[in-house]
């Protein structure tokens, strides 16, 4: 098939009546499309076939996966470019992008040369079978949604990857949730522990005072607050990866006497109470079913006059979705389960189980700087990702994550950390009278 590029090209920009944003070279190394912008890669056929028949962002995130497609030149403009052709998003709405129309365009264009370029569009991917998916996805679906049992799946489906492989991406400080960037010339490390010097300022923890970290990851909470504060900590996690690695680094520490690592869900902690509770990167993974019951645990689990720290991701409000979303691709290969809500939302729920919320900051973009960061790592070590994974599951990570920091700088998505206290019922929050003491 000769100049199989510059036929996709035509027949797609026939189709989706806008130029195509990327270069492409196909399978047969013919090229074509504006000079000096990022080019995909196609190298097969097979990859047309997974846009055509799961059109948008899960057909796209299978052929990337598997390897069909790749990208050359600057990873975020390219997907920065893709993105109104895998989905459009308005203030107000929320659509498929123009790939989706593809299938429908074979039959039903007004125009009869959009029907018949779509239909060569068709013909050109091939024989008319959907590929399988690659090994990487997760297709388990037992149950009912956020049961204990579910759960721990999800969980111990993104978690236990391999230490080794979280070590090679986050670094030294074995913090998986968004650092707190004084400047973007900043060490990622340096960063990560303003991050959680920042959430034990805002709890005001002292010593002798009990915290649970709820989602405790590697430890790396519970051990700042133990060694900096003086705190007696509690860090559950059902990652049995996690508990190992961070009991190893809580014994290494000589802190085993003041923190105890936990294989426990949120559900199953009834030795309260603490006199603080972070959450940080953990309440993503609760849903729209549990979330009342996730915010009512922790306000019993606190003393009156307690604090819970919330640091989680929103998604922005859209008027015609629910006010949960889950993304295919991250549902699939990367956060089984995990939903994201609007900010509001969220504080209205911490609200409902009778926290006094006192303060709500938003930090997106410093989520984006992390991620590049952890991009940078990966990139920076790909052979030796790929041997403690695989191809699939290290390509599962880089889009991923670039797609991500993209979509916090992009404002689709953000971060927030939410200050809560369990006011007792004299009224006396114990905060401090100036707004962001904590910040010095």
């Amino acid at each position: 098939m000769a100049d199989a590029a510059g036929r996709l090209t035509k027949l797609a920009e026939e189709v989706l009546g806008a130029p195509l944003p990327v270069r492409i070279r196909a399978w047969d190394h013919s090229e074509s499309g504006p000079p000096g912008a990022p080019t995909l890669v196609i190298r097969n056929r097979r990859a047309l076939r997974r846009l055509l028949f799961k059109p948008g962002e899960l057909g796209l995130a299978r052929a990337w996966v598997a390897g069909d497609l790749d990208i050359e030149g600057d990873l975020y403009q390219a997907l920065d470019l893709l993105a109104e052709l895998v989905w459009e998003r308005g203030t107000g709405s929320a659509r498929p992008g123009r790939i989706a129309a593809l299938r429908s365009a074979a039959r039903t264009a007004a125009r009869p040369e959009i029907r018949a370029a779509a239909r060569q569009l068709l013909s050109l991917a091939g024989p008319p079978l959907p590929p399988a998916p690659p090994a990487e996805e997760n297709r388990r679906r037992r149950g009912p949604l956020h049961t204990l049992r579910r759960d721990k799946e999800a969980i111990s489906h993104h978690y236990d990857v391999g230490n080794d492989f979280y070590e090679l991406v986050l670094g030294p400080s074995m913090v998986y949730s968004c650092a707190y960037w004084e400047s973007p010339g900043a060490t990622l490390e340096d960063a990560q522990r303003d991050k959680l010097d920042l959430v034990c300022r805002k709890l005001g923890l002292k010593e002798g005072m009990r915290l649970l970290d709820v989602g405790c990851g590697w430890g790396s909470m519970v051990l700042h607050a133990a060694r900096e504060y003086g705190v007696r900590a509690v860090g559950i996690t059902l990652s049995q990866e996690q508990a190992a690695y961070a009991r190893k680094r809580v014994a290494e520490a000589g802190l085993a006497d003041r923190i105890e690592i936990r294989v426990q869900d949120y559900r199953e902690v009834h030795d309260g109470p603490f006199d603080a509770i972070s959450s940080i990167g953990m309440a993503e993974h609760v849903g729209r079913e549990r979330y009342a019951e996730y915010a009512a645990d922790l306000y019993a689990l606190l003393k009156p006059g307690g604090r819970l720290l919330n640091h989680q991701i929103a998604r922005r409000p859209l008027e015609d979705e629910d006010a949960y979303h889950v993304d295919q691709f991250i549902d699939r290969y990367v956060f089984p389960d995990g939903e994201l809500a609007p900010v509001g939302r969220t504080v209205g729920q911490l609200e409902d189980a009778g926290f006094e919320v006192r303060d709500v900051e938003a930090i997106r973009e410093h989520y984006a700087l992390t991620l590049r960061r952890w991009v940078a790592n990966l990139e920076d070590n790909w052979t030796r990702a790929v041997r403690l994974t695989s191809p699939g599951r290290a390509r599962v990570w880089r889009l991923y994550m670039a797609a991500s920091a993209l979509s916090f700088e992009r404002n689709r998505i953000g971060v927030n950390q939410v200050l809560a206290v369990r006011t007792p019922g004299s009224g006396e929050s114990g905060m401090p009278l100036r707004a962001r003491a904590w910040q010095g």
